[in-house]
Formats: C-alpha cells, sequence, structure tokens
C-alpha cells in the first residue's frame, strides 16, 4: 500500500473527464455566485444600518442604487442609461473627482 492519492481522473475518458471538468466549473461558480450575493446583502445591511453623514456618503449609497438600476435597464433604453451615466458625471464633477 501506498501514500501517494491516485489521481482518478487520469483513467477516466475523455467524455467523463469534460462531464467532470463541467460539474467542477458549475460548482465553482455557484460558490462564488452565493458568496457574493452574502457579501452583497452584508453590504446593503451596513448601508442601512447608519445615516450618511456627508455628502460624499450619501453619492456612494446613491451610486451604488444607480448601479443596480442600470443593470436592470433592457439594452435598448439608451435614454435611462445616458441619463444614470450623465449623473455619475455630475457626482465626479461635484465631488472633484475628474
Amino acid at each position: 500500500m501506498t501514500d501517494v492519492p491516485v489521481d482518478l481522473d487520469k483513467h477516466r475518458g475523455m467524455a467523463a473527464q469534460k462531464a467532470t471538468d463541467l460539474r467542477r466549473a458549475l460548482a465553482e461558480v455557484e460558490n462564488n455566485v452565493r458568496e457574493l450575493r452574502e457579501r452583497e446583502a452584508d453590504l446593503e445591511n451596513r448601508m442601512m444600518s447608519a445615516p450618511a453623514t456627508s455628502w460624499a456618503e450619501a453619492a456612494v449609497k446613491a451610486r451604488y442604487l444607480l448601479n443596480l438600476y442600470a443593470a436592470s435597464l433592457p439594452t435598448e433604453d439608451t435614454r435611462h442609461r445616458a441619463l444614470v451615466a450623465a449623473l455619475f458625471d455630475d457626482f465626479a464633477k461635484l465631488s472633484g473627482d475628474n
């Protein structure tokens, strides 16, 4: 008997290996999505738990919400996309980030 583990992937056929790779990739993506949702929920809870103490902090919250809104817009809604982009430009100009 040996303490060296056997690499079972080398003993699979090509189709089985592809299926295994796909299952592993899917599991990794699902795990990343779950972790992202948990981090988003944590961020949102932190944003709701304390009021902003400055316009800059309020703008951070507004940017977050605008990004969520913009992500939900259909691609063909160029008018609202342009409006969101213009507001981000205003935020940058007023905060001195330009």
